[in-house]
């Protein structure tokens, strides 16, 4: 379905009073608020096609109704999330979950949603049907060096694929590792490992970018190949200038300072983008900002900083996805709530006072610089986020209005109640 135009205008009518009151307080506190509004309006967060359908666990998978039955009805999907917040502009695509029929049909259906595709993502962490050799111990590290074939001609065709659509990036994330001391050796699995990504990054377009995810654990829990930031630093200085580091928030051990190695990434120019979530235990792909919203606004406090140091775009510089699964929830209602966390932090963070928390680094003033941070972030900027995106014409409250339109109830009446999303 497509939200008209006249029901957001109806919708936004009713909160005017309200949101202009709030807005204006919030534009008397701020004299950079053009400046913000205008980033705001700019940057965009792709959205996961494995996203759209109910997520799953180890232990079960329950379905609500109404979940994309195909490539196009996900597409569709996310049109509608853009066509709410206006900040959701961009999809990341999973092969082979989601590939193509028609490459050209697809993306005539991302234009006319206004969408464009994001960083391809490959798998070799599972079995497909049909595939000659088992990823069960491991695809680009595996001894036998067929299967590591097979993982890079997988990956090759996927940066094929995303040629066609006009993608620029290739995500790899590996389940690589081992589960007992004694099973691997390391050393042989980095270079195999290594040499796999060499081929493979050979594939890449002069433009295209690869970005190496990593690990700490899960579903190998006593070795991963790529396990940390350092070990994907590692493989993406070896590559060369078109490989880059993937941070995902919830694929790190317990207390891990995220926006510590975030600073020194970008210090780096190896950080090449972000799988956004939240995690209260390990990588639990919860809504962005629902666990730990004080961290989400520490990491775009340094996103931004070191950005703005490097002279880096913040809306086209770095690949900001959202990377989620979801069991309990409307995907489409969590994927509302990730973006608009994600909206806030990077708000919070950009009414920084930069030059006076300089000057408190500087002095050693410590509490001082307590005080500047939790200053913009116990900051409410939702009416500044709302004035951002009513300007690019989505809705003031897009949940709100997602309720009120029964949106999932019209989807279950098109799709039926027993549609299952391809991946998760």
């Amino acid at each position: 379905m497509e939200i008209e135009k006249y029901q957001i205008d109806a919708h936004n009518q009713q909160l005017e009073a309200e949101h202009r009151r709030r807005f204006e307080f919030a534009a008397a506190e701020h004299a950079q608020i053009e400046e913000v509004i205008s980033k705001l309006i700019k940057f965009q967060i792709a959205i996961p096609s494995w996203a759209l359908g109910t997520g799953g666990t180890r232990f079960g998978r329950f379905s609500g109704g109404g979940e994309p039955r195909s490539l196009e009805e996900k597409i569709q999907d996310i049109g509608l999330l853009h066509q709410l917040n206006q900040s959701s502009g961009a999809v990341s695509l999973h092969i082979p979950w989601d590939i193509p029929q028609d490459y050209d049909a697809i993306k005539k259906l991302a234009g006319h949603h206004h969408l464009r595709f994001d960083a391809m993502n490959s798998n070799t962490f599972q079995d497909q049907a049909g595939q000659a050799h088992s990823y069960k111990f491991g695809s680009l590290q595996h001894v036998d060096k067929a299967v590591r074939k097979q993982a890079i001609e997988h990956n090759i065709e996927v940066i094929r694929q995303g040629v066609a659509l006009g993608s620029d990036a290739l995500t790899v994330w590996l389940a690589d590792g081992s589960c007992f001391p004694g099973q691997l050796n390391f050393r042989k699995a980095f270079q195999n490992t290594l040499e796999s990504l060499e081929e493979i990054y050979a594939a890449l377009p002069e433009q295209w970018k690869v970005f190496v995810e990593y690990k700490a654990f899960e579903p190998n829990f006593y070795s991963t190949t790529v396990g940390d930031w350092g070990q994907s630093l590692l493989y993406a200085n070896k590559l060369g200038p078109k490989a880059y580091t993937l941070v995902d928030l919830g694929h790190h051990l317990p207390n891990a300072n995220i926006e510590q190695i975030v600073s020194l990434l970008l210090m780096e120019g190896k950080l090449g983008g972000f799988h956004f979530n939240d995690s209260k235990y390990g990588d639990d792909d919860l809504t962005a900002g629902s666990m730990k919203p004080y961290q989400l606004f520490l990491i775009f406090n340094e996103l931004v900083e070191g950005m703005d140091a490097k002279g880096i775009d913040h809306a086209s510089g770095l690949g900001w996805m959202i990377d989620a699964s979801h069991n309990v929830k409307d995907p489409l209602e969590d994927l509302l709530q990730s973006v608009e966390a994600i909206m806030l932090s990077y708000t919070q963070a950009l009414l920084v006072d930069r030059a006076a928390l300089a000057i408190a680094q500087q002095e050693n003033d410590v509490a001082r610089c307590q005080e500047i941070l939790q200053h913009a972030f116990r900051t409410d900027v939702r009416a500044i986020v709302q004035e951002a995106r009513l300007r690019s014409g989505g809705a003031g409250k897009p949940v709100a209005l997602y309720r009120e339109l029964k949106v999932r109830e019209n989807l279950i009446a098109d799709r039926g109640m027993k549609t299952v999303a391809t991946g998760l």
